[in-house]
């Protein structure tokens, strides 16, 4: 029975640390600010949004919202956001998206200020993520796949990494974090050949396929950590479940991230912790 890297206790963690934080800055007389901005009242929005409040209020971290029907025009959509992107008092900004169809996504993830992308979604972020400098910040679902590896003391020095998923979100830039803590990376997609016995010689697998259950014991072997990122409602099961086929993987693994419980309950805590990284990056 593989080991459970459950979520929970690595959250508690960063949200521990960026108590301590705020509670400085708090003493030099800054309140670190979200600004969230949501279109429409979509079921999954709204379960993250409620999330973030909670989040924010165990740390302290102020959030502004900024609430529009579907309907919204892009004028005063940006009009909005030029707002929040000039307050100084606003450290960060998060959009949840996609937005209708109207809206040009390439230009709305970098129509926000890099300085206040703490969701790590403009061209800029990415850009700080491959050259691994400060540019804006890492997207919050791979910096909480690492933040797992760092919590239950997994080195990935000189290990052998697959990342099943090339996505901006998830696995790229989780490639170029690992590569910057020296791992060995390989990257497989729809077009990787003999995907499953590449997978089976990694030390650590990545699951970012998109695909529901598409990982199973035919891409696995024994004492390989596997961090699952995927998570989708199966209607048959009735439950959410990730890109890995739990049950047919739990017993030749050594560690593996539950779905839910596992990398999605730590996303909110890394996006929170990036609004307090923000507000002491405004200050410095």
């Amino acid at each position: 029975m593989a080991n459970l890297l459950k979520g929970k206790d690595v959250a508690s963690n960063i949200v521990y640390r960026s108590k301590q934080e705020v509670n400085r800055l708090n003493g030099l007389g800054i309140k670190p600010c979200l600004a969230i901005f949501r279109v429409g009242e979509k079921s999954e929005d709204l379960s993250y949004e409620r999330g973030i409040d909670k989040r924010s209020s165990e740390v302290g971290i102020e959030v502004k919202k900024y609430l529009f029907p579907v309907d919204v025009s892009e004028n005063d959509f940006y009009k909005a956001l030029d707002e929040a992107n000039e307050d100084a008092n606003i450290h960060g900004i998060l959009i949840f998206r996609p937005l209708p169809k109207r809206f040009d996504d390439q230009k709305l993830r970098n129509y926000i200020n890099p300085g206040k992308d703490v969701d790590g979604c403009g061209d800029m972020s990415l850009a700080g993520v491959f050259t691994n400098t400060e540019l804006g910040f890492a997207p919050c679902t791979a910096r909480a796949a690492i933040e797992i590896l760092d919590y239950y003391n997994i080195d990935v020095t000189g290990k052998n990494i697959v990342v099943l998923g090339r996505s901006l979100v998830i696995g790229k830039p989780v490639s170029m974090l690992l590569l910057n803590k020296n791992a060995t990376v390989t990257i497989c997609h729809t077009k990787t050949r003999d995907v499953e016995n590449i997978a089976k010689k990694a030390d650590i697998l990545i699951c970012a396929t998109g695909q529901m259950e598409s990982v199973n014991s035919k891409f696995v072997s024994p004492k390989q950590t596997i961090i699952d990122v995927g998570v989708s409602f199966n209607e048959i099961k009735n439950k959410l479940c990730g890109d890995v086929l739990f049950e047919d993987v739990e017993n030749i693994v050594e560690n593996i991230t539950p779905v839910p419980g596992g990398v999605g309950s730590v996303t909110t805590s890394v996006l929170i912790e990036n609004v307090v990284r923000a507000a002491k990056r405004s200050y410095e």
